[in-house]
């Protein structure tokens, strides 16, 4: 059976060891120029709201980009301590992703453990076999273009699959999906199972922005 086509972003599973979905928050300011949506990924940017969330911005899935993590909820009410009239926008409950163009900031939920790890799907431009496990390869950013579903598009980059140490993802297999009806395996828009190679808390010394 053919894998379905339905890519979304970055999609948490577990970790390399114990897996508690704790995640942080950060912030993205009304300069900021890209749609954000749950499952994509995200790098640190110079500077921080008024009482010290960190400032992330979209990675761009390039070589040698470390990662601070991937967006998993978008804050419905301001960050605690913020005043609405201040810099924060309230959401509508439904509403789950950010626009390119914002009139305030934006506070997302970040799971930012450098062991997680995360299914993907690919890009369906290559039919991927068993020997991609265990390479790396990079990931093309995309917003989804379906209004109702607001989530990433984000994919795995079929063609950037390599032994390169700079890629910034690690292919750790297949996801095992268990549903016989949506079925995974090997081919075009295979769903596959990533950890950051490069991440920005992974304690090896990496460079602040």
């Amino acid at each position: 059976m053919a894998n379905v086509i339905a890519p979304h972003g970055f999609q948490p599973i577990k970790n390399v060891g114990m897996y508690t979905g704790q995640t942080n928050i950060y912030f993205i300011p009304a300069s900021d120029p890209n749609q954000y949506n749950i499952g994509d990924a995200v790098k640190s940017a110079v500077g921080s709201d008024p009482l010290g969330f960190p400032t992330v911005i979209k990675s761009t899935g390039a070589a040698a980009e470390a990662q601070r993590g991937v967006i998993v909820g978008v804050l419905p009410v301001t960050a605690v301590g913020q005043s609405p009239s201040l810099i924060g926008t309230p959401l509508a409950l439904e509403v789950i992703n950010i626009p390119a163009t914002k009139t305030r900031g934006y506070y997302v939920e970040v799971l930012d453990d450098p062991n997680a790890l995360f299914q993907i799907q690919d890009d369906g431009l290559a039919a991927l076999t068993a020997a991609a496990t265990s390479k790396n390869a990079s990931f093309t950013p995309a917003n989804n273009a379906n209004a109702q579903i607001q989530i990433s598009a984000t994919v795995l980059t079929t063609a950037s699959v390599a032994v390169g140490a700079t890629l910034p993802l690690k292919i750790m297999g297949l996801y095992q999906q268990y549903a016989p009806a949506a079925g995974n395996s090997y081919g075009v828009n295979a769903i596959w199972v990533v950890k950051f190679n490069l991440h920005e808390l992974c304690g090896a010394g990496i460079a602040g922005v």
